[in-house]
């Protein structure tokens, strides 16, 4: 464990000068003209856009936009998929309902929610949440119920022979058992919701990253739109760490 910690502060110096390179190459293409900027930007002129946007007050508008209308609609998906989930991983009954509809919505990816959602909820932000919401609850359901059926069958029937009813089996066996892998799977999850957000921003937005990537392509700002490419990443890293300190405070019972 010693060994592995002390190479740690290696590893991000040699992360760190991989990416220096990789921006140094990047800014001499375009310097000496081997790619026209037009088409791809220098990281100079990406960070000239960036201290521009963010003097204006517009860049961040655009990130809490787009991480907002995340949240919510993943928040939403979450929510109704972990207790849902349960229920289909434990009820065969349930999941001869369920399985049908469930198998009709898998594939449907979100932009093909878009048409009916602008028709629904028009040009809104009920519109980008619904986006994301559809884009996220059935593979939210799908991870739910795998980690529910991948519980030992051992550890239900103990609890049942030390008289819990179906309830608290579901509340301090199942779902205690299966939340580790709920969380993996909800962090791959949370990337599909920026997929999805994005889509919707760049049919009918005002505001949002993919709303400036958008603007941008239709104005020739390549650097806007380069721009909003690396912010929706760094966004969604700052979120991926975020995620894993309460991944680490909820799932300290497994260290």
């Amino acid at each position: 464990m010693n060994k592995q910690q002390g190479r740690h502060p290696g590893f991000l110096v040699i992360s760190c000068i991989s990416v220096l390179v990789f921006l140094l190459i990047w800014e001499a293409a375009c310097r000496f003209e081997l790619v026209d900027q037009i088409f791809l930007p220098s990281p100079s002129a990406v960070l000239e856009r960036c201290a521009s946007m963010f003097r204006e007050g517009t860049l961040m508008g655009h990130v809490l936009a787009s991480t907002r209308r995340v949240m919510i609609g993943f928040l939403v998906a979450t929510l109704l998929a972990i207790p849902l989930g349960i229920v289909l991983g434990t009820s065969r009954v349930a999941r001869a309902v369920f399985d049908p509809i469930l198998s009709f919505l898998r594939p449907l990816p979100s932009m093909s929610w878009i048409p009916l959602s602008l028709l629904w909820f028009g040009i809104s932000e009920t519109q980008k949440y619904s986006i994301v919401f559809m884009g996220t609850f059935a593979p939210a359901l799908l991870y739910v119920i795998d980690a529910t059926r991948n519980i030992d069958p051992l550890l239900i029937r103990a609890a049942r022979n030390l008289g819990a009813n179906r309830w608290q089996v579901m509340r301090e066996v199942i779902l205690p058992g299966s939340l580790p892998q709920i969380i993996s799977g909800f962090k791959v999850i949370l990337g599909l919701s920026w997929t999805c957000v994005i889509s919707a921003e760049l049919v009918a937005a005002k505001e949002g990253l993919g709303f400036l990537i958008m603007n941008g392509k239709e104005f020739f700002q390549t650097d806007a739109v380069v721009l909003g490419m690396v912010m929706i990443s760094v966004t969604v890293l700052i979120t991926d760490i975020v995620l894993r300190k309460i991944e680490n405070k909820v799932l300290a019972w497994q260290r």
